[in-house]
């Protein structure tokens, strides 16, 4: 009966709603980067960064680029506060550090996403292999490669919580 009422086009039209269904995931389960360990992470990376003599500003955000956590050092400058924050978002939404991303692009200019920034210092968080933020740093010394000293003290804030992030 429905197929004389609709046609060929109808029954099409059933058949794609169907296997829609049947493919459609319910609730999604996914870890999340609490709080507690957001803060600890970056005062984790705030005090390898002193030890080293390097003031510098740190944000840590969830897996979506929302800021979790934010730390700037007495003598960290101003312009640390953004750059800290766009290269965590960078990490968190390339699910890549963002010093990797800036050689992906290598001569040509960034892709024009707000928020996106080409330099290293941004080291997405990861747990059981699935990226749930990024730690983003901004104030050390250049280093070789560029980017390499904000990366370092994110990698000893990384690991300060390692051992829970799987």
């Amino acid at each position: 009966m429905f197929f004389s009422r609709f046609g060929v086009i109808g029954a099409s039209l059933l058949a794609l709603c169907i296997a829609q269904g049947a493919n459609a995931q319910g609730l999604i389960t996914q870890k999340v980067l609490s709080a507690d360990m957001a803060l600890e992470l970056a005062m984790a990376s705030l005090e390898d960064c002193r030890a080293k003599g390097f003031s510098v500003s740190i944000t840590v955000v969830n897996v979506d680029g929302l800021i979790k956590a934010f730390v700037r050092d007495d003598k960290a400058g101003p312009h640390t506060i953004g750059l800290s924050q766009k290269k965590a978002f960078t990490a968190a939404s390339q699910k890549n550090h963002s010093g990797a991303v800036a050689i992906q692009w290598g001569d040509r200019a960034p892709p024009a996403i707000d928020g996106i920034v080409a330099l290293a210092g941004g080291v997405p968080i990861r747990a059981g292999g699935e990226v749930i933020g990024a730690v983003g740093i901004s104030g050390a010394p250049a280093g070789d490669p560029a980017g390499t000293n904000d990366e370092i003290c994110a990698n000893a804030g990384i690991a300060s919580i390692a051992d829970r992030l799987d």
